[in-house]
């Protein structure tokens, strides 16, 4: 029996809060089902109950673990950050638990599955170069490195997209008009022009990380 794969859920289990990695079905986004037997159903009944919120509501992650936890963060790609509503989360959850529990009682999967539905959050990572686009009006911590064949230290620092060029696989990035980009005798002042005319060029393979910057 289905109900028989996972172990009974006696106290909530938190969710792995290892450092995101692109894909890793949390803040990295994509799909994990760590080899749960039920895990492509569990998805196919998310996906369905998805297209019930329109175009506008995608999957960002969705994750499932052996002990019968489900994990889904969903993306409203029309919300500055990504993030639904707290009704539209609630929603989805009723609905997606609804359909568990009835195929739970149909034996397709596990009857006692838990379930966990949030939005993306700050920290979730971009993908280079997909995401850049959507999130060009807004300032990125971008981290990279200058040299792959050198060793050299890892470098961040925060930035507006100002082009991608797909011909070089490349992204030009300015200098955001921020307090930790600002020169300190400055107090407060905006960049000055020899900075705001600044750019940097990075190809896709000397990125190491991208989040948005919300820390203004």
């Amino acid at each position: 029996k289905a109900s028989e794969e996972v172990e009974p859920i006696d106290s909530w289990e938190e969710e792995d809060e290892a450092d995101p990695e692109l894909g890793d079905g949390g803040d990295g986004g994509g799909v994990v089902l760590q080899n749960c037997s039920w895990g492509e159903r569990a998805l196919s009944i998310a996906r369905e109950v998805l297209v019930q919120f329109g175009e506008g509501m995608e999957l960002f992650a969705f994750k499932t673990t052996p002990r019968g936890y489900i994990y889904v963060r969903l993306d409203k790609l029309s919300n500055q950050f990504g993030c639904p509503s707290m009704e539209e989360v609630e929603s989805y959850s009723r609905q997606f638990k609804q359909r568990l529990e009835e195929a739970g009682a149909e034996g397709e999967i596990p009857d006692d599955l838990a379930l966990e539905v949030s939005s993306p959050g700050a920290e979730r990572l971009l993908k280079v170069p997909d995401d850049l686009p959507r999130f060009k009006d807004m300032a990125m911590r971008v981290s990279y490195v200058e040299d792959m064949d050198a060793r050299g230290p890892e470098k961040d620092g925060v930035f507006y997209l100002d082009c991608i060029e797909t011909e070089s696989g490349s992204c030009i990035w300015r200098l955001a008009d921020v307090k930790e980009n600002r020169d300190p005798s400055a107090k407060g002042r905006p960049l000055g022009r020899k900075k705001k005319d600044w750019r940097l060029k990075l190809p896709y393979a000397m990125f190491k990380r991208v989040t948005l910057f919300l820390d203004y």
